[in-house]
């Protein structure tokens, strides 16, 4: 049986779990073995399933080779507590695994864990704001303006035909935006640009979209400092001061400028410690419960860098303010320990590198349910973070400038004018003056409903056109609005009563003019017979 990419997509960590079960028990070879004077048929050594399990996930491009041993024997324990593998003397209740020589075995049917039936999480994704045009009209936070005058050589840019001034438009008017509004709007563009990084048709199988907070997102975007870390309003939610100064101490290593307590031999271990014992004890996992399923799927872009950075930039946002402070300090501190050549080894049994993964990995990203792949999964989304900490905790510029184009496109008024197939905005604020209310509603009442009928009566009514020219632009109302045209001149008798024809000379003379030509006399022979 040959592994298999699972890329993003919805319980992405079940269908890995189900498929290292199916591949560890395809391939894990099985023998009789003899301890204490009995023999076991089809089983295996704690070591030898190490052994197998350990190399089976280093050449799974799903986890790959950063997976340790230590690793490998804590799923092999949570292998044994799901039932995947079983004392071959039937012991329960106490399981234990370690690398030793104890026999396991399989049981008859594989505990793989079923696949949901029905959507973790239904609820759909919040729409944009709307605004509708006769809902914007009665709406009391509307901001009166006056009917725009157009000229005739501006209609004709618009419409390619020039039917006269239209001194009247149809505005749409949309309510001010308020906070909450905004905080939608980021919200659910966000969303639909993470829906769209990570390829998925809906968000609503990995993630309980309503539980995200457009607040968050926000504050993540805009309050933060020169160094792109986010600033907190609340204080009683920041670190501890003696905390930050560790993680400044490590940080900055060996320049520790505002460190005032003597330092000795193993002293940057101490400190160390202290840094790992309090995350250690977080309650959460600083990328919470409720997007861990959404990171998971990040894991399965990893192949394309671009691509899951900007994933992951827009789940970083989604985070509650405090999560992401404290994950961008934790990130830098990592980062910096880990290429720090002057550090001296924190550890000794692994590097500073290995050991800042094995350390932070539970407290940046682990599931509600231990009985899971979460650990190799924080282990390898962990180690992506911190090589490209800056990039993922940054704000991403297209999203922003997305979200800030649409906000301004919202707040405008937007203008439809008689007879155009699209819409055309022009702000308030520059192109129109500010009315009261009570003039505003005068003019409401008083214009005419329908701007085209208006248009028509322009044209009949304008004594500086030509007759011609009033009759070409009525031929073209009439092509482009034959209804309206209609019921105003519904006749031809209305039609002509507009063109009065002009008594001349030649009409006067008409009375003497014969409908035949005179014709000469002309003698005809008559022959006799």
């Amino acid at each position: 049986m040959e592994p298999r990419i699972i890329g993003p997509g919805p319980y992405r960590a079940t269908k890995l779990w189900n498929e290292t079960i199916e591949l560890f028990r395809a391939g894990m070879p099985q023998r009789r073995h003899r301890i204490h004077f009995k023999t076991y048929d089809q089983c295996f050594t704690a070591s030898e399933a190490i052994d197998f399990l350990h190399e089976l996930l280093q050449c799974n491009q799903n986890f790959g080779p950063d997976v340790t041993r230590n690793q490998t024997v804590q799923l092999l324990k949570k292998f044994q507590k799901n039932h995947v593998i079983e004392d071959v003397k039937g012991r329960w209740g106490k399981e234990d695994f370690e690398d030793n020589s104890c026999l396991y075995r399989f049981p008859p049917v594989s505990p793989l864990k079923p696949y949901p039936k029905r959507p973790q999480y239904s609820t759909e994704p919040i729409p944009f704001p709307e605004w509708d045009d006769r809902e914007s009209l009665s709406s009391q936070g509307r901001v009166p303006v006056k009917p725009i005058v157009m000229n005739p050589e501006m209609w004709y840019k618009r419409h390619s035909i020039a039917i006269g001034e239209v001194r009247v438009c149809r505005l749409v008017y949309r309510r001010e935006l308020t906070k909450a509004d905004v905080e939608e709007i980021w919200k659910s563009r966000t969303l639909l640009h993470l829906q769209k990084s990570l390829g998925l048709d809906s968000l609503n199988d990995v993630m309980n979209v309503k539980s995200v907070q457009g607040k968050h997102v926000v504050h993540n975007v805009y309050n933060i400092n020169k160094q792109n870390i986010v600033v907190l309003e609340d204080r009683s939610k920041e670190l501890p001061h003696w905390l930050l100064s560790a993680m400044k101490c490590l940080a900055n290593w060996p320049n520790c400028s505002d460190m005032k307590q003597p330092m000795y031999v193993g002293f940057e271990k101490d400190v160390f410690k202290t840094i790992a014992d309090y995350h250690g004890y977080l309650q959460e996992p600083l990328l919470t419960y409720q997007l861990f399923d959404v990171f998971v799927n990040v894991l399965g872009l990893l192949h394309k860098k671009l691509v899951a950075i900007e994933a992951l930039q827009v789940c970083c946002l989604l985070l509650p303010p405090e999560n992401r402070r404290k994950l961008q300090l934790l990130m830098r501190m990592m980062a910096r320990i880990s290429l720090n050549r002057e550090m001296p080894p924190l550890c000794d049994t692994s590097g500073n590198r290995a050991l800042m993964v094995q350390t932070f990995s539970r407290c940046i990203l682990r599931s509600k349910e231990e009985a899971d792949l979460g650990e190799l999964l924080s282990t390898k989304l962990v180690t992506f973070m911190m090589d490209n900490y800056q990039d993922i905790l940054s704000v991403p510029l297209s999203l922003k400038n997305a979200v800030e184009d649409y906000l301004g496109h919202q707040r405008r008024v937007q203008i439809k004018y008689p007879g155009a197939d699209m819409d055309t905005t022009l702000h308030s604020s520059v192109t129109q003056p500010q009315v009261t209310p009570h003039q505003y509603e005068y003019q409401r009442v008083n214009k005419p409903q329908d701007p085209l009928k208006l248009s028509l009566e322009d044209i009949i009514t304008n004594k500086q056109l030509s007759s011609k020219e009033r009759k070409k632009r009525l031929k073209q109302f009439q092509r482009s609005h034959p209804e309206v045209y209609k019921e105003r001149l519904p006749t031809p008798e209305s039609e002509a009563a507009l063109f009065p024809e002009k008594t001349s000379l030649k009409s006067h003379l008409s009375f003497f003019t014969l409908k035949r030509p005179f014709q000469p006399f002309q003698r005809t022979r008559s022959f006799r017979m």
